[in-house]
């Protein structure tokens, strides 16, 4: 559900630079920094279509995704997550890009691009948390089933050290 409201303001941010770039906004409210400057750079377009119009692509998916991923169906999904982390991880990279290009090539910053940037760092790490989330769940599973194994009959005839108990428990019979 973070997630999805940290995409939500990304939808926001990205929107109001997308509707200044299309000539529906007359002029940018950046209480620091220099957003026209960027925003009117060459840089703002990207294979013909404007960064902001990118953002709002990018956050609008990784919203839906979100939504969906709240389904019963994909909640407890690793891959769900692992591909999640990826695509906001690529939403880092190209903030990441972006502000260099501000800071190096433009020598100018926009406000509200910082704060896109920050919020796709969030989801990042929203995303990644989810992982992490999701990878000890899997591992506290394994746990379980181990367990439920050593409980069985006849397991510890044999065995010499909890090493071994464990070993055999996780292990898969041939």
């Amino acid at each position: 559900m973070l997630a999805a409201l940290i995409s939500l303001a990304g939808v926001f941010v990205a929107l109001y630079l997308a509707l200044y770039k299309l000539g529906y906004i007359g002029t940018l409210v950046c209480a620091v920094g220099s957003c026209e400057v960027v925003q009117t750079s060459r840089w703002a377009t990207l294979l013909g279509v404007p960064v902001a119009i990118w953002g709002v692509v990018y956050y609008a998916g990784v919203l839906a995704a979100a939504l969906v991923g709240l389904s019963g169906a994909l909640v407890d999904s690793r891959p769900f997550a692992r591909a999640l982390v990826a695509v906001t991880a690529v939403g880092v990279l190209f903030s990441l890009w972006l502000t260099w290009l501000e800071l190096f090539v433009i020598h100018a910053i926009c406000m509200w691009c910082v704060v896109s940037a920050l919020l796709a760092t969030a989801l990042f790490i929203a995303w990644w948390l989810d992982l992490r989330e999701l990878d000890v769940l899997a591992r506290d599973d394994l746990a379980a089933q181990a367990a439920a194994e050593l409980r069985g009959p006849g397991f510890g005839r044999g065995i010499r050290n909890t090493e071994e108990v464990s070993i055999r428990a996780i292990r898969t019979e041939d």
